[in-house]
């Protein structure tokens, strides 16, 4: 592997295990074993490696977000696209942890993120269509798939944010994938009043799967 894609991954998992803020390039190079120089030499700076892991994140929920041409969507393929979006959201958590902080410290990214997000929107919107198509949602005006693709993208992008508050100093220690994608309980409950009769009760069973485990009230 070359020294360039070794940085971006150490530099991934240390912003993912201890939180971009407390992860400088120094001690990305000592995790490396590599000299601060060498790293300089494939980045200029910190900023220029999170625009990188952010492009290489962009790619993944591009790739999972395509929709098949020639046929409709299934309740096979709803399921899989929640998966692969908070499977992505989990690899890349470091991002969505900090995310204010991190668009607002770059301008590039804060445009670039701008057009992923329309990007995502759209595709939502296009799985929707193609959800009603194959009879797994009912039909929907454009302007109520559009608030739906919206409201779905709200809860993945900041079910984490919600995490980090609703278990407070607990989170560092108990996150993990499986609480990550509980998130799909919350995407489910919104879509639900829109399923067909035929597939209600089998998306109520795949729901009661990621069912949130919080924190209960004093």
């Amino acid at each position: 592997m070359k020294t360039r894609d070794k940085i971006i991954l150490a530099s991934l998992d240390l912003f993912n295990e201890r939180g971009e803020r407390n992860v400088t390039t120094n001690h990305i190079a000592a995790h490396l074993a590599i000299s601060p120089g060498n790293l300089y030499y494939h980045f200029r700076n910190k900023s220029d490696i999170i625009y990188e892991i952010f492009l290489e994140y962009e790619k993944l929920v591009d790739y999972y977000l395509q929709v098949p041409e020639g046929r409709s969507l299934t309740l096979e393929d709803k399921m899989f696209y929640l998966e692969s979006v908070f499977d992505g959201l989990w690899s890349y958590r470091f991002f969505h942890r900090d995310l204010e902080f991190l668009l607002d410290s770059d301008e590039r990214l804060r445009e670039d993120y701008r057009r992923f997000t329309n990007r995502c929107l759209d595709a939502i919107n296009r799985i929707f269509a193609g959800l009603s198509d194959g009879q797994v949602l009912q039909p929907q005006t454009e302007e109520m798939r559009a608030a739906l693709a919206l409201n779905v993208w709200l809860v993945i992008t900041n079910w984490m944010a919600f995490l980090k508050t609703a278990h407070g100093t607990e989170l560092s220690c108990s996150l993990n994938k499986t609480k990550l994608k509980q998130g799909i309980f919350q995407v489910l409950t919104l879509e639900l009043p829109y399923v067909t009769e035929p597939h209600h009760e089998a998306v109520l069973a795949l729901r009661e799967r990621y069912r949130p485990d919080l924190p209960e009230a004093d």
